[in-house]
């Protein structure tokens, strides 16, 4: 007797499908990835973070600035700058805030503190983040294989409605624009933002601005007045924010905070990549240093004096800087059988990881003398 058994077809695929959680976020994003780089990404191989100091920890220039007449300047947070352009006459303060989400330590704040609640056409406030072209060749961008970016971060405002995320290409004056929306006030939300890819501008391989990333606060008609460029497109003024309902400085109410900033190849955004202090410090103080008492003493230096009249000694930088940093000097002393205080100092011999100090001062040549001096070196974008 022969006995036949019979089942029914079996789908594997389907009844994976059919999972409630299929293999976890971790496993769903790494089905989601196209490229076998972008599951390299996920999978934490390598570095993927562009973005320096994006947990916004270090403040080298003080945790505290204020922000009005349209100025601008490196307020707070290392790497972030803080803009007005225009006839606004709004004002924010600056500030390093422990208000943050899950996981992190530090915000940056920008709190409304004079309003402006008509801005004028050519008005804009914003933040920018630049990077050197020599960091972004991944990205292949002037050919077919350019690759497209994720930016993300943690925002909280009291002000809801639509932002504008814009980025600038120098080398070939190129746009684009990716919109967000902050739905609840006084909230903490994370945002995941695709950046399309550019095979038509080319990014110089050089140590210059390459890209600057922008987060819009406010913006006059003069750049809202076109069309969205939802893709790389040359520069038109007209097209840059348009998109952007918010003004945030049209009541001191209103206030802004953002952490967790990552930019990363690839269309998924992974969790945030935590860095230690002293590395974070560290890549800062390729584009900013400073001596002073307080830090460290890296302001003390023994020096020569080379000349009746005048004194220099040298100052090593902690890390190679971008380019030959400009250098500003104050509260400079010179010791040599007693101190002379507040003399003139001026920079020699600039290089991109030290510096000579020369200052005015009487005293015998060739005797050594001892130099104190604050003094910031900038070699920012």
């Amino acid at each position: 007797m022969t006995v036949r058994i019979t089942k029914p077809e079996l789908n594997i695929r389907e009844k994976l499908a059919e999972l409630d959680k299929l293999s976890g976020i971790a496993g769903e994003a790494l089905l989601r990835a196209e490229t076998p780089q972008e599951q390299f990404n996920l999978i934490s191989a390598g570095r993927r973070n562009m973005i320096i100091n994006g947990a916004m920890r270090v403040a080298q220039r003080g945790t505290t600035g204020t922000l009005n007449n349209g100025g601008g300047g490196f307020h707070s947070a290392d790497r972030f700058f803080s803009q007005e352009e225009g006839a606004f006459t709004g004002a924010f303060t600056v500030s390093n805030d422990t208000d943050s989400p899950k996981g992190f330590s530090n915000s940056t704040k920008w709190d409304c503190t004079t309003a402006d609640t008509s801005l004028a056409a050519a008005d804009s406030i914003f933040v920018d983040y630049k990077l050197e072209g020599q960091d972004l060749q991944q990205l292949n961008y002037g050919t077919s294989d350019a690759l497209e970016m994720t930016a993300s971060f943690w925002i909280k405002s009291n002000k809801i409605g639509t932002y504008v995320f814009w980025l600038y290409q120098y080398d070939d004056s190129r746009q684009v624009q990716v919109q967000y929306t902050i739905n609840s006030s006084d909230t903490w939300e994370y945002k995941t933002l695709v950046i399309p890819r550019d095979a038509t501008g080319v990014i110089d391989n050089d140590n210059g601005a390459g890209l600057v990333l922008r987060f819009i606060m406010g913006s006059g008609s003069n750049y809202t007045g076109g069309t969205a460029p939802v893709a790389w497109q040359g520069l038109v003024d007209a097209n840059r924010y348009v998109g952007q309902t918010v003004n945030l400085a049209d009541s001191t109410s209103n206030y802004m905070n953002l952490t967790g900033f990552q930019l990363e190849l690839g269309k998924v955004a992974t969790p945030f990549e935590h860095r230690s202090y002293g590395e974070e410090l560290a890549l800062c103080q390729r584009y900013y240093q400073a001596g002073t008492e307080a830090n460290s003493g890296n302001n003390n230096v023994t020096g020569n004096q080379y000349a009746s009249s005048s004194c220099d000694g040298t100052i090593f930088l902690a890390t190679e800087m971008r380019a030959v940093p400009t250098t500003v000097f104050s509260n400079t002393d010179v010791y040599h059988a007693g101190w002379t205080q507040d003399v003139t100092a001026s920079v020699t011999r600039p290089r991109v990881n030290s510096f000579n100090i020369r200052c005015t001062h009487t005293g015998t040549a060739g005797y050594a003398v001892q130099i104190e001096s604050d003094w910031t070196a900038d070699a920012e974008l």
